[in-house]
């Protein structure tokens, strides 16, 4: 076993070695030529995709690199005192992929896709490999948990079924309200929050005067001209953001200035990607429809990086900001510095923003609830994560009380959920029937929205 651990170690870290710019492209250039795409026209439009993906990563590194500072002079403006460090996620990441389990996730994720995708359970062709470490930390957390390997391949197995589904489901809208067509974002730090953001945004219609409120890009635009462009908007709220964290006008400016190119570049690197991919996707799908009639409906799977670009994401993740830094400073219990992840929350919102159609105003009042369940999450399974880090020899940060986690992918919902399950948690067990009756619920809401909306995709 360890001889053959080993082997799998040592071929998972030689692919991630390449980084997802390169990855992604190899990926689909091998995708293409296995269905029967011309070579030039394979190399092409694969380079293209990895072209979009390298200016996507490079903005949303503007973003995170201003952001970020942003964030962390607001949480030493607060002067809160917490003994656990919240990582981020590329630490966790690297963390991850160090665990036994990770070397076995890649072939794992793999053979269940193309399982579900043989008898019919997904539409999902997910080719985001570097995005599979996601699914390694599920079996991560119950490795280190119950010490047992089998329930931490079948963790990982579980998650990986999960996010397919969730994905499929979502891809319709995405397709709508994000612009991406054939795309779906079997992300679980994202898609984890889109039945949540479904049923938030349900409880919303019930609420008289609260429902009314539609506070979205168009409509910004529509009632105040120039200023309520995206760019502006980004501009408008980067000035506050700095305001908020003490800076000087300089680095007011800075961070105004840059979130708004964000807001206008952002959009344009995606369109460079969706030229590459529209006609791989369309390729596979012409060939795929002529050996199976009925499977035109198939989705190329990316990372949710391919929809944060949208406005209404970006704008809501600004607002959730130092709203974050107050909740982790006024809820009692909560023992995680939020750091890290903070310049990452679109990641969270994204399927937030989707579910509520872009509405910035509903997809704020549902994330507050995300986020404070995030962060108790996050507190209770840094020991977890702090057990990971020392067993890869991670160099924890100066300082620190030895504790780390993550707000966003330690606090995650679903993961934690899993970590309770296969620990045996009853009331974890007993939620299961629970949960299953809400979604069951929630999804045969929005079946009829979502048939019409590939009806219309297809036409």
């Amino acid at each position: 076993m360890e001889d053959i651990t080993q082997i799998l170690y040592n071929s998972v870290q030689a692919i991630l070695g390449f980084g997802p710019t390169v990855m992604l492209p190899l990926v689909l250039f091998i995708l293409a030529l296995c269905f029967k795409i011309k070579p030039a026209k394979a190399l092409r439009s694969s380079l293209t995709v990895g072209i979009g993906f390298v200016g996507i990563y490079a903005i949303f590194d503007i973003l995170i690199d201003n952001v970020g500072p942003a964030a962390q002079a607001m949480v030493e403006q607060t002067n809160i005192n917490l003994p656990v460090v919240d990582l981020g996620w590329p630490p966790l990441s690297a963390i991850t992929w160090g665990s036994p389990i990770a070397p076995f996730v890649i072939p794992l994720t793999i053979f269940i896709n193309i399982i579900m995708l043989a008898i019919k359970q997904t539409k999902t062709v997910d080719v985001d490999m570097w995005n599979y470490w996601h699914f390694a930390l599920a079996g991560t957390l119950i490795y280190y948990s119950t010490g047992s390997f089998w329930l931490a391949i079948s963790a990982s197995a579980v998650i990986v079924v999960i996010v397919f589904k969730l994905a499929d489901w979502a891809a319709p809208m995405g397709e709508k309200y994000f612009g991406l067509e054939g795309i779906s974002l079997p992300t679980v730090s994202a898609v984890t929050f889109f039945p949540i953001g479904l049923i938030g945004n349900k409880i919303i219609d019930t609420i008289p005067g609260i429902r009314k409120i539609n506070i979205n890009p168009a409509n910004i635009q529509k009632r105040f001209g120039i200023f309520g462009e995206p760019m502006m908007v980004g501009t408008i709220l980067g000035l506050l953001l700095g305001v908020i964290a003490g800076y000087g006008l300089q680095d007011i400016l800075t961070l105004g200035i840059s979130v708004g190119a964000v807001m206008f570049i952002l959009p344009r690197m995606v369109r460079i990607l969706m030229e590459g991919l529209l006609p791989i996707s369309e390729a596979i799908k012409r060939f795929l429809n002529k050996r199976y009639p009925d499977r035109d409906d198939l989705y190329i799977g990316l990372d949710i990086a391919v929809a944060v670009g949208n406005p209404a994401i970006i704008s809501t993740a600004l607002l959730l900001t130092p709203i974050a830094v107050l909740l982790a400073f006024v809820l009692p219990g909560n023992t995680v510095l939020p750091l890290g992840d903070l310049a990452n929350l679109a990641v969270m919102a994204s399927m937030v923003v989707l579910s509520t159609k872009g509405n910035v105003f509903r997809a704020v009042l549902i994330a507050i609830p995300i986020m404070i369940g995030d962060l108790y999450i996050a507190s209770a399974i840094a020991p977890f994560i702090t057990g990971m880090a020392k067993d890869v020899n991670f160099n924890f940060p100066k300082g620190s009380s030895g504790l780390v986690s993550s707000f966003l992918d330690g606090g995650n919902p679903l993961r934690y959920w899993l970590l309770q399950i296969f620990n045996g948690n009853i009331i974890a067990l007993g939620l299961i029937p629970v949960v299953g009756v809400i979604l069951f619920w929630i999804y045969k809401i929005t079946f009829k929205q979502t048939r019409l909306l590939e009806a219309r995709t297809k036409q």
